[in-house]
């Protein structure tokens, strides 16, 4: 480690020819898009022995994520000390509360002015402090504008003993967080002036979203369409856009429909703040209010869809009517009425538009997407609470962890109840009482879950489908005035209950759809005075849907493996929420993924028929890039399908098309539309557009895209698109025979053309059409590649897609195997982490020296004086490019860690393997220091 060290410091503060190395070097830690502060205090904490924070200001918005971690390292037995205080009243009484529940970590209060930020981590072998600008609150963390120095130093080192010198000292000034000093200091403190208390407008005016869906209903209803549906997630203010929607109207009469009087109610009282008038207008239509003479009219749907009171008004009664939780519109009750009126506008609004039963909604709105806001997108832009999610484990019963099939008396167990209820304590909530919707399993395990809460002093109560709506509604306000701690309850609060004091969500359930979670989720998320956050914590058993878990919580379309396990493997983050899984949670996650097919033909099926609802008429790929549930890249990995025309023939569609059609749309949707290299696809745009493009148009198209070319790269194109390069033996034929013998450029006048074939092709409309569409499609994923170079640090790559960044004229990837030595260029693959002894590349031990250099062997036998080996170490300017994945369960991509440099001093001949063959090792120093995420997500244990 000591060499390591040493050049990294070298290479921060004195020289870059020295190696650096990202967990040993000076670093300026800030916040942006790519990192956070808290990711790097994060990596500490979990590598660490023992740990001093000294930091002034602390917030409980920052202490749930930091428990998750501190309750992993209790199980390693690492312990720490926090030393803070109580400068300008700025820590509040809950915030030193929260902290004397973390059985590790010792806190230390110091009543001088004490306004420090420093973070200081005792190592194996060294030590490490991150000083500056930072607290320990979530924006500084997360979001604010700060600079953070990182230094790394032994333990004899001039700084550390200085450090240690200061933290000793400190110590010595401060004295031990007790329970008596918090109440002490409870009695003297006042939260801050100006952290809460603002001055708000008592007007309601639309935000940014309502700005943009109020223009869009607009112009839907002037452009003479008579439908229009809006999607906004819980808490951005649909209810209020609706009433600003209707004021804009003017209708002569209105009517909202709704399926709970609650909710109509609530409603009623919003529209009138925001319209305003004469209160009388606003009138109530349900099961126990029959007031019809408003000219605003709130009615639940089980009430108007009764004949009599259906009959009662005339069809075009109302000239506006808007359908509240508009997913349910599809539903008998619902299409009775709205059969029946015949208004101008038929307005709908929901949260959630994909039914779990299919039904097509967005038909019923002529798909008319008016607006659309979801959560996501509603968490980066301030509309909601930030959330905190903490995945944990769920308890472990006589060796048997939660299931599906778990009997009733597992899931109440005494034992389990106790656990429960200590993980709620110890992550706590936002605020002075908890406030707590629990989702369970089942109706009877709520009932009982609910009485022993309640013997053990948190009153709580269970509500049911089968509960009347006025127990639905003395239940939730009993929880809302304190009366009650927690509601428990199954699927009955998944939707279009608001209850803005909601502090807590708890997930004792297993996660059946993303759609279902997230409207789980959403439930607590409203915003509400001195609610800063939202704990979120999921007790994940041994569920097969685990793997659901941080797909929905990332919104990730990619159903790409190794992306859902990095999603499970480190924290992430939406806005100001946070998403945390324990280190025993995410090995349940990962056990769940290994068992899951996420591309399976069955779930391209669902996605295409929930898109092709969405918008009313056959998706194209380019559909499924702006507005599906995945990404187009996954049509292309499937490996049941050739190209996206044979799809939608799959999918009873009435496309047709040639075996040559069929083969040029395969080859370019398999070999280009991955985006990883643009250039290929930027040519056939161009010669799509028109007969002939010479070399300097191309070359021009090249350079607006930033897109790098010479002669090489030119050449290598030709090849790709004549096939060329594809003229390699790939089991009994070639790859080349099997697209077909195709060609689709060829040379005319120093620039190109299609080929003949071609351009007679795209004189069928429906070929045209799908070719324009993969072309326009991967153009699209281009964006997530830098063009300016051959490869983008952190992406992945198979073997193929190497041959041809690398420009070789040829597809050698199946006989590569782990490298090839070129007379410029080596790819190097190395699978990390072996799955089984007996493969070839198991004897190889490929280990992260230090965390900068790989150990890397030639193949065997080799020998120091080989021609390939002499090669790699006397060509001066050999770029070598290192490619890994963890394990060979990833599948056949590779992550690109950058180029290399084989440090001469460690090349020796070793023998290998249980038969001792000679092979060459060597250390392959990273020219780009690996990055702590990448670190852990492929090196880590």
């Amino acid at each position: 480690m000591n060499e390591p060290l040493k050049d990294a410091i070298l290479n921060g503060l004195y020289d870059p020819s020295y190696p650096g190395h990202n967990l040993f070097g000076p670093k300026l830690l800030k916040n942006d898009s790519n990192d956070k502060i808290w990711l790097t205090l994060r990596r500490e904490l979990l590598t660490c022995k023992s740990f001093v924070w000294a930091v002034a200001f602390v917030t409980e918005d920052m202490l749930v994520p930091l428990k998750l971690v501190l309750a992993d390292l209790a199980t390693k037995k690492v312990s720490g000390t926090l030393i803070t205080g109580s400068y300008l009243g700025f820590n509040s009484p809950k915030v030193f509360e929260e902290l004397l529940k973390i059985p590790n970590l010792t806190v230390l209060i110091n009543e001088e002015n004490f306004h420090a930020k420093g973070y200081f981590f005792e190592h194996e072998d060294y030590q490490t402090l991150i000083i500056g600008s930072a607290n320990l609150t979530r924006n500084a963390l997360l979001s604010n504008y700060e600079w953070s120095l990182k230094v790394s130093s032994r333990e004899n080192a001039a700084l550390t003993r200085e450090i240690g010198k200061q933290i000793t000292d400190l110590s010595a000034q401060s004295f031990g967080l007790t329970k008596d000093w918090i109440e002490q200091y409870r009695q003297t403190w006042s939260r801050p002036v100006g952290k809460y208390h603002k001055n708000i407008s008592q007007e309601i005016i639309p935000n940014q979203m309502q700005k943009a869906a109020l223009k869009n209903l607009h112009e839907l209803v002037v452009s003479g369409q008579n439908r229009g549906l809006v999607v906004s997630a819980t808490g951005t203010g649909k209810t209020y856009l609706g009433a600003f929607a209707v004021k804009d109207f003017k209708p002569k009469r209105f009517l909202y429909l709704v399926h709970r009087q609650q909710i109509a109610e609530k409603v009623r009282d919003s529209f009138y703040q925001v319209i305003g008038g004469d209160k009388k207008e606003f009138s109530l239509l349900s099961g126990n209010s029959h007031r019809t003479d408003g000219k605003y009219l709130f009615a639940t749907v089980q009430t108007m869809s009764q004949d009599s009171v259906l009959t009662s008004f005339k069809p075009d009664e109302f000239d506006y009517i808007l359908i509240d939780e508009a997913h349910r519109s599809a539903s008998p009750s619902y299409r009775k009425v709205m059969q029946y009126f015949k208004p101008k506008f038929y307005l709908g609004m929901t949260a959630t538009p994909e039914r779990m039963d299919k039904q097509d909604v967005y038909q019923i709105f002529d798909y008319n997407l008016a607006y659309e806001i979801r959560l996501r997108d509603a968490l980066e832009e301030k509309m909601l609470t930030p959330f905190h999610y903490v995945g944990v484990q769920d308890y472990e019963l006589d060796g048997e962890l939660i299931t599906e099939t778990s009997k009733l008396r597992q899931l109440t167990a005494e034992k389990r109840v106790r656990y429960v209820l200590e993980q709620i304590g110890y992550y706590g909530y936002c605020g002075n009482r908890a406030c707590g919707l629990v989702f369970c399993s089942r109706q009877d395990e709520a009932r009982i879950i609910a009485e022993k809460f309640t013997k053990s002093g948190h009153p709580a109560a269970a509500l049911t489908n089968k509960d009347s709506q006025n127990k639905r509604q003395k239940v939730v306000a009993a929880l809302e005035n304190g009366d009650l701690e927690y509601i428990m309850t199954v699927d009955l609060f998944n939707e279009g209950v608001d209850i803005p004091k909601l502090n807590q969500i708890i997930m004792l359930r297993n996660t059946q759809s993303s759609i279902v979670f997230i409207q789980q989720l959403g439930r607590g998320l409203r915003k509400y005075p001195h609610k800063d956050f939202v704990t979120v914590i999921d007790f994940i058993g041994n569920y097969k849907n685990n793997y659901l878990i941080p797909i929905a919580l990332n919104g990730d379309r990619s159903r790409d493996k190794d992306i859902a396990i990095t999603e499970a493997k480190l924290p992430s983050f939406v806005g100001l929420s946070t998403i945390n899984f324990s280190r025993i949670a995410t090995e349940q996650i990962l056990t769940s993924l290994d068992k899951i097919k996420l591309d399976s033909l069955r779930e391209l099926k669902a996605a295409y028929t929930d898109l092709k609802q969405k918008i009313g008429r056959i998706p194209l790929l380019q559909d499924f890039q702006h507005y599906g549930s995945i990404s187009p890249i996954v049509f292309e990995k499937n490996k049941q399908l050739s190209n996206y025309g044979v799809f939608l023939q799959k999918m009873g569609e009435n496309v047709e098309m040639t075996k040559y059609e069929s083969q040029l749309l395969t080859f370019v949707t398999k070999e280009l539309m991955n985006g990883k290299r643009p250039h290929e696809l930027i040519l056939l745009k161009l010669l799509l557009e028109r007969d002939k493009v010479s070399e300097a148009q191309y070359l021009e198209a090249l350079d607006q895209e930033n897109a790098y070319h010479d002669e090489a790269v030119l050449k290598s194109i030709d090849d790709v698109l004549t096939l060329s390069f594809f003229d390699v033996k790939a089991g009994k034929t070639t790859k080349k025979a099997q697209y077909g013998n195709l060609s689709l450029i060829s040379h005319c006048d120093s620039g190109y053309q299609l080929s003949s074939e071609f351009s007679a092709a795209l004189k069928d409309s429906d070929f045209a059409k799908l070719m324009v569409d993969v072309i326009t499609t991967g153009l699209d994923l281009t964006r997530d590649y830098n063009a300016t170079e051959q490869f983008t640090l952190y992406k992945q790559y198979d073997r193929e897609d190497v041959c041809r960044l690398l420009n070789w004229p040829k597809d050698v990837s199946a006989p590569m195997y782990g490298y090839r030595v070129s007379d410029h260029e080596t790819p190097i693959f190395i699978t990390y982490k072996k799955d089984s002894e007996k493969k070839r590349n198991a004897v190889y031990d490929n280990s992260l020296q230090n965390g900068r250099s790989l150990r890397w062997y030639t193949r065997s036998p080799r020998h120091l004086d080989s021609a390939e080996v002499q090669k790699l170490l006397k060509i001066e300017k050999m770029r070598l490019h290192i490619f890994v994945k963890r394990s060979d369960a990833a599948g056949k991509e590779f992550f690109y860690l950058g180029q290399a440099q084989i440090q001469k001093d460690t090349v020796k001949e070793e023998q290998i393997g249980t038969k001792k063959k000679a092979a060459v090792g060597m250390d392959l120093l990273l020219k780009t220091p690996l990055s702590e995420s990448m670190y852990e997500l492929l090196f880590d244990e």
